[in-house]
């Protein structure tokens, strides 16, 4: 994909939930689609996420929240390689003084738990509303993936893609690098 020279998209935690997050949940047909494409996180490897958007070093996406089962409480977080495993405390996240939603951070592990092991991939899941801790079946959230290097910097190392992690899937690769591109060239095009 080529962008314009300088391109950039580093929203703070409050404009990730103000400008795009709180839109998407009062209108699901809300596209930002041009830096933010919806994606099902349970169906993707992280290390396949470079060669979908091709955006940087850090992706985000509006994935659909969903269950393990209609009754639980608890996410489904799993794809066909390994899991997504919550790690710390959720962060508030305010609007002035007002709390507009939180954010959750998980890693990635390959393998099947408890047994997995660790990798350097990581998310922050973005939930908007006063009580963003609430488990709402089928809402919207935002997830920022990067892959972490030993050093903290986000980076394209060995660690992160190496010559196992290739798309399965060329066909669902391909269709999104176009439709991404597309997208970013039409609102960069009718936006200048």
């Amino acid at each position: 994909m080529n962008l314009p020279p300088g391109f950039r998209f580093h929203p703070t935690d409050e404009e990730l939930i103000t400008h795009y997050l709180t839109p998407k949940l009062s209108d699901s047909r809300f596209s930002a689609t041009t830096v933010i494409t919806e994606l099902d996180m349970d169906k993707i490897e992280p290390w396949n996420l470079p060669s979908i958007t091709k955006l940087g070093e850090e992706w985000y996406f509006f994935c659909m929240k969903n269950r393990k089962n209609p009754t639980g409480l608890r996410t489904n977080r799993v794809t066909d390689s390994g899991y997504w495993k919550a790690t710390g405390k959720n962060k508030e996240i305010h609007r002035r003084r007002d709390l507009i939603g939180s954010k959750k951070t998980l890693v990635f592990y390959k393998g099947r738990a408890p047994k997995g092991e660790k990798t350097n991939w990581i998310m922050h899941e973005y939930r908007a509303g006063p009580n963003p801790t609430a488990i709402n079946n089928n809402v919207w959230v935002i997830c920022r993936v990067f892959c972490k290097n030993s050093g903290g910097d986000h980076s394209h190392g060995s660690t992160c893609f190496s010559s196992s992690h290739v798309a399965e899937n060329s066909f669902e690769v391909e269709f999104f690098q176009d439709s991404l591109a597309d997208q970013v060239w039409n609102y960069c095009y009718n936006n200048v």
